[in-house]
């Protein structure tokens, strides 16, 4: 039960990592990792200031003991010169007391030696983990500065790839529908060459109606020459015409006085 409980919880927890990682700007989150990378750069060079600063530190013990060695030094020797002295002198008391006072710096010359000894491997140690923490630190800036270069070319690809959505998206709403009463671009462009190719078919056939007219005309013509050159033949072979052709001619001779009396009224 608990391992089925484990499980269901470290679903859930990529599940919401999953959405909140697909709706995250990717702009904020470079910005969030630079942001920490500054972050452990400034870590890191505050743990190579206390390094070096413990290297230095170090640095100046070992200078400090040193110079009391060296005025330890001189001075037991200036004590078993004043010693010397005194006991040539025949002044055993002065002598006896600078000798005392010779082997007290000579103590302190022991206690000295076994200090600056100390000192200068604690100084190797400390030198050894500065030059390791600048060296770190070297290299820390040089990726920090690395990061901060791809940081400018990623978000001149995020602006790239923002502008290809955009052009994706603005050419998915040309070729899909945007709303139930707004027709697409393939649609309009479908209605519009119906209505021109149909206003063609109606222009070809207002074409053939004059061009059936004219041939009309140019037959009634030839009808009306061949009746003509008909008549001549039957006049010169003095052939009376068919009643037909009389009457049809017969039709106009009438209908001439009636258009001189109606223009009279």
């Amino acid at each position: 039960m608990f391992k089925a409980l484990r499980r269901w919880w470290k679903y859930m927890v990529a599940k919401v990592s999953g959405k909140l990682e697909e709706s995250a700007d990717p702009k904020v989150q470079l910005e969030q990792a630079i942001q920490e990378a500054h972050e452990q750069h400034r870590k890191l060079t505050e743990q190579a200031a206390n390094v070096i600063a413990n290297q230095k530190q170090t640095q100046m013990r070992l200078d400090r003991s040193v110079e009391e060695f060296e005025k330890a030094n001189a001075s037991a020797r200036q004590a078993l010169l004043l010693s010397d002295e005194a006991g040539k002198d025949g002044k055993a008391d002065k002598a006896s007391d600078y000798n005392q006072a010779a082997e007290q710096f000579a103590n302190k010359l022991i206690q000295l030696e076994k200090e600056v000894a100390d000192l200068k491997k604690q100084l190797l140690s400390t030198t050894q983990e500065a030059d390791k923490a600048k060296k770190m630190v070297a290299q820390n800036s040089a990726a920090l500065q690395k990061k901060l270069t791809e940081r400018e070319q990623l978000l001149s690809q995020l602006d790239q790839a923002k502008m290809q959505e955009q052009m994706t998206k603005a050419m998915n709403q040309l070729n899909a529908t945007v709303g139930e009463d707004v027709p697409t671009f393939e649609q309009v462009r479908d209605k519009i060459e119906r209505r021109l190719a149909k206003a063609q078919g109606m222009s070809d056939l207002t074409g053939a109606d004059v061009s059936t007219k004219m041939l009309e005309v140019e037959q009634a013509q030839m009808s009306a020459e061949a009746s003509a050159r008909l008549s001549e033949l039957r006049s010169e072979l003095g052939l009376a015409a068919p009643e037909k052709e009389k009457k049809a001619e017969a039709k106009p001779a009438e209908a001439k006085p009636a258009e001189k009396g109606s223009g009279a009224s």
